[in-house]
């Protein structure tokens, strides 16, 4: 719980900037959010219903309403302040609702054709609750409905998970000093993050049910993956 509120109080402090920084921070974001956009398998014009899992300042549900304008859009987030931005992007839409609360709690309440997250996932404490959570969002689609993910990802081995460190700090140092680098960003996904490595995530969706799983895109550390139910 204690690491928890320290994720939430960075993301708080983050709000502002967040928009800015990511692009900084994570390699070829574009590519990555657009791949997980692409995976989506609906018409423009369907009705669907979509939650996006930590939802930040709503760049996710932008992209969505432009690809989907007929999309009822479910926003959730843990950080009030991430909440508010993305109320902000987004401006009065009847078809967008806010949630701030943790996802891993969330009470599910109704079935979703879409449900997406970015970056978000792996603050999940460990493997056994990363696996019941997709459980969560198995139980909460709808016939044919659609997970996709676009998260960072361990190596499946030492020398892989070292050559993916190296290849995200080599990204970062294009526009961030290696001291920031390695005394504030490095410490913080130390201290925050929890991923797993993709082929973990692979296996678990198969095994909880999910159909057509696939990786749409990967970047050393950075992978978009998905299914169907």
């Amino acid at each position: 719980m204690e690491r928890i509120e320290k994720v939430k109080s960075h993301f708080e402090e983050e709000a502002a900037e967040f928009d800015r920084v990511i692009l900084r921070l994570i390699p070829f974001y574009d590519q990555m959010i657009e791949a997980l956009i692409l995976s989506i398998p609906f018409r423009k014009d369907d009705p669907i219903k979509v939650i996006d899992l930590g939802c930040g300042t709503g760049t996710i549900a932008c992209k969505i309403k432009e690809a989907f304008p007929g999309a009822h859009i479910s926003c959730l987030d843990i950080a009030e302040n991430m909440i508010k931005m993305a109320q902000i992007k987004l401006g009065e839409n009847k078809n967008i609702d806010y949630h701030t609360d943790d996802f891993y709690s969330f009470g599910f309440d109704k079935k979703y054709d879409v449900i997406i997250s970015s970056l978000a996932l792996h603050h999940l404490a460990d493997d056994e609750n990363k696996r019941a959570f997709y459980q969560k969002i198995y139980n909460a689609l709808t016939d044919r409905g659609v997970f996709y993910n676009a998260d960072v990802v361990l190596g499946s081995n030492s020398h892989l998970q070292e050559l993916y460190l190296s290849k995200w700090k080599e990204f970062m140092s294009r526009s961030v000093p290696l001291v920031e680098i390695e005394n504030k960003w490095m410490i913080k996904y130390k201290e925050e993050d929890r991923p797993t490595s993709l082929m973990n995530h692979i296996k678990w969706l198969e095994e909880i049910g999910f159909k057509n799983v696939d990786v749409v895109w990967k970047y050393y550390n950075y992978a978009v993956y998905g299914g169907y139910r």
